[in-house]
């Protein structure tokens, strides 16, 4: 049970299951929004970066919300047709962390709208983005608590070093969600 930000009554959750590349992702919301993305906690992922045909519900698809249509259509294309993603709408997001004012809402929206498909920022380029060149710790800090990870694309965040760093899924998911991009956006630019 997620409470609203207006401390009205608690939001009727539900719950999709994606089978995707990367196994079993579960996304949550309501009516008003997507709540949140679980990654599947793993150390096996696919060889290759390859898109997949594999990615389809396999719980939760009777009575689903429109945002959670709409975000598991997304999952869907960043998986299998990701050039498509960019047509897509971004689902609604109603976790209370995306819906108060905060540093970490403004981290993660930024990285949303700036840091495109096939592109990696380092946390000190994503703070000055985000309008504090001094806060790269708290853009880390951001990056834990993001609660849609994939579409607020905190893998895309890397250490200044070029090293990927720390990732929620895993440092071997992150590399392949990296490679999948890389590899998805030099087919499109042939």
């Amino acid at each position: 049970q997620v409470n609203s930000k207006q401390g009205g009554s608690p939001c009727k959750e539900k719950q999709v299951v994606l089978l995707s590349p990367l196994g079993r992702i579960e996304i949550s919301g309501c009516e008003k929004g997507v709540h949140e993305i679980k990654l599947p906690k793993t150390s096996l992922l696919p060889r290759g970066a390859e898109p997949s045909a594999l990615c389809e519900v396999c719980e939760g698809a009777e009575e689903t919300p429109e945002p959670l249509q709409q975000c598991t259509a997304w999952l869907r294309a960043y998986f299998c047709e990701p050039g498509s993603t960019g047509s897509l709408p971004v689902p609604a997001f109603h976790h209370p962390l995306l819906q108060r004012d905060s540093f970490t809402r403004q981290v993660l929206w930024t990285l949303l709208n700036d840091v495109k498909f096939g592109e990696a920022v380092s946390y000190k380029q994503l703070a000055d983005l985000a309008g504090n060149s001094r806060a790269a710790r708290a853009v880390g800090g951001a990056m834990r608590s993001n609660p849609i990870p994939i579409i607020i694309p905190c893998h895309r965040v890397i250490r200044s070093s070029g090293d990927s760093g720390n990732y929620g899924g895993g440092q071997l998911m992150k590399e392949w969600l990296l490679s999948h991009e890389k590899l998805q956006k030099e087919k499109l630019a042939r």
